[in-house]
């Protein structure tokens, strides 16, 4: 049996990692190289792809610093926001709760995209664009809708004899939510700041139309911008390039806390 289902994993495993790998392996080709891959070429292998990408003007190192400070900050105002929330929807009333829970789904489904040229003109009448501490607004609007199913459920598993011991300790509401509440469902909260962080991160419409400073351009913005010596030369090294170089953060941090991740999705899916 365990022979049998090692073939599909082996499989499934190769399908997701492959253009992984393929950008992995642009990344450090000539552009002889890609034009004739199954060729045997002397220069096959170089570093250039990313010399031109860290030594451009303005430094590719900002655009992963802005993209960074943009995700962390969505991140925290998502957070704020959404934990209080996410308690009083579990202490409303069931059939209230279940209503909202409805709305807020059909929400975090809708196509956002659909909202980027409104999003636009309330920039232009309030005069916030080029600016990322601003720009987390929108995003944190966008991601609160999951944040705040995915932390009800978690709270939900929450005995509520837990609570009650805590009134009657005389601790108040934030300092249930402080010493208690939050402690009890880190594992959520830790990946639903991790969704809103990739979220904030891979974000391209609506970056693109607040940031016109290329000073203030984040990753995706910044790595739609490179272009070639003509209309008809695409540069793939340092597409892919750039790519290896800003997936590498997220990377990083699904590995530092994929048990984190797993912990806090499945939590609340298995009842006992």
């Amino acid at each position: 049996m365990k022979k049998n289902l090692s073939l599909p994993i082996i499989i499934l495993l190769f399908w997701s990692l492959f253009p992984l790998l393929w950008q992995l392996y642009t990344s450090f080709c000539t552009p002889e190289a890609l034009t004739h891959p199954l060729e045997i070429i002397e220069h096959r292998w170089t570093l250039e792809n990313y010399r031109q990408i860290l030594k451009s003007d303005p430094p590719f190192i900002r655009y992963l610093f802005n993209s960074i400070l943009l995700g962390i900050t969505t991140t925290l105002l998502t957070l704020v926001f959404s934990l209080p929330a996410a308690y009083g929807l579990v202490k409303i009333k069931p059939y209230k709760a279940k209503l909202i829970r409805i709305i807020l789904f059909g929400i975090a489904l809708f196509p956002y995209v659909l909202l980027f040229l409104a999003l636009l003109e309330i920039a232009r009448d309030l005069n916030i664009g080029n600016n990322i501490l601003m720009l987390s607004i929108p995003y944190s609007a966008l991601s609160m809708p999951l944040a705040i199913l995915l932390l009800t459920s978690a709270l939900k598993d929450i005995p509520s004899e837990l609570e009650e011991a805590a009134k009657l300790e005389g601790l108040n509401l934030a300092q249930r939510l402080k010493w208690i509440l939050i402690p009890l469902i880190a594992p959520a909260t830790s990946s639903t700041a991790i969704l809103v962080f990739i979220f904030s991160w891979n974000e391209y419409p609506i970056a693109l139309t607040w940031l016109s400073n290329p000073d203030l351009l984040t990753l995706p913005v910044a790595i739609a911008r490179i272009a070639g010596s003509s209309v008809y030369s695409v540069p793939y090294g340092a597409y892919a390039a750039a790519t290896v170089l800003g997936a590498l953060p997220v990377l990083l941090i699904v590995i530092i806390f994929q048990k984190q991740i797993i912990s806090g999705l499945t939590q609340g899916a298995i009842k006992g």
